[in-house]
């Protein structure tokens, strides 16, 4: 029992985070219909700003959330209204490959600024833990954790009461009806991908209290990502919630088995990833539009 609570705690605090990390680029393909392959690029800038915060000014990385979620909220709506937008109308495999090359551009140009050594966030609490009813929670992903909850309950409730929020939900409903009363529906676009941006940026400075900053960082989380998304739901901010928590539930109960498939020996990494996207499959051969996504007509 100690250590199913153990895993379930773990499970928990990975969850959340990976939560945050789809929540954007959730947001970006319900609105837009975009897949964002340029949003693992995001979150590893996002992390780089709060890493040159720290190290140049000793900024603690929950203190330097607002400013990476600034920074790349602001860049992202420039992206969006003087790149993307062009294409948005095209085919999904135009902005695919545009998101996909915007990605591979930012990345070569953090290689460049920051070269390709491993680096770090050091802080008081990192590495440091307590110990509740027999598990232990490290402060550094508890702290993650509640940030990452709390950046989630604010879109939610900005989505369902700001005046922007309620039109950039009735924009993913129904484009022309949203034109008709009004909404400016480019401006919508733009908000959108920037706060598919900025969220990622948050979660990357969140990333850094708890791994390590390359400038591929981004490519695993992107790839995880997608998966929460689908998993929970697209386009949906209940379901990157729901998405991430059994994404991170069951791959932290997979570390506990070793299996052998056609010869292969899998443990640990290797039988989470596998774990999790077969939990995936049976989600969606049983509810195809998600946990908690809904079928649209």
């Amino acid at each position: 029992m100690q250590l199913v609570l153990q895993n379930l705690v773990n499970g928990i605090l990975s969850g959340g985070i990976l939560a945050l990390v789809a929540l954007g680029f959730s947001l970006v393909y319900g609105i837009m219909n975009i897949i964002n392959l340029a949003h693992g690029a995001f979150l590893m800038l996002g992390a780089y700003i709060t890493w040159q915060l720290w190290s140049t000014f000793g900024l603690d990385p929950i203190l330097a959330v607002p400013i990476a979620f600034v920074v790349l909220f602001a860049f992202g709506y420039g992206i969006q209204r003087g790149v993307i937008n062009r294409v948005v109308r095209a085919p999904v495999l135009a902005t695919f490959l545009l998101t996909f090359a915007l990605s591979l551009l930012i990345e070569t140009t953090a290689l460049f600024v920051w070269t390709g050594d491993t680096r770090g966030v050091q802080t008081a609490y990192t590495g440091a833990n307590f110990t509740l009813l027999g598990v232990t929670v490290p402060w550094a992903k508890l702290l993650t954790l509640v940030v990452a909850l709390a950046i989630t309950g604010i879109l939610y409730l900005w989505l369902h009461r700001s005046r922007l929020g309620r039109a950039i939900r009735a924009t993913s409903m129904d484009v022309g009806a949203a034109q008709m009363v009004g909404v400016r529906v480019a401006h919508v676009y733009g908000i959108t991908y920037a706060l598919g941006a900025g969220l990622a940026a948050a979660a990357g400075a969140l990333l850094t209290l708890s791994y390590p900053l390359t400038p591929t960082m981004g490519d695993p989380f992107l790839i995880k990502g997608f998966v929460v998304c689908v998993l929970g739901g697209l386009g949906s901010v209940e379901g990157a919630l729901v998405g991430g928590l059994v994404y991170g539930i069951v791959s932290s109960f997979a570390t506990q088995f070793d299996v052998t498939i056609a010869g292969q020996h899998l443990s640990g990494t290797g039988l989470q990833d596998v774990l999790a996207l077969v939990v995936l499959l049976v989600v969606l051969i049983v509810r195809p539009t998600g946990l908690v996504g809904r079928a649209t007509a």
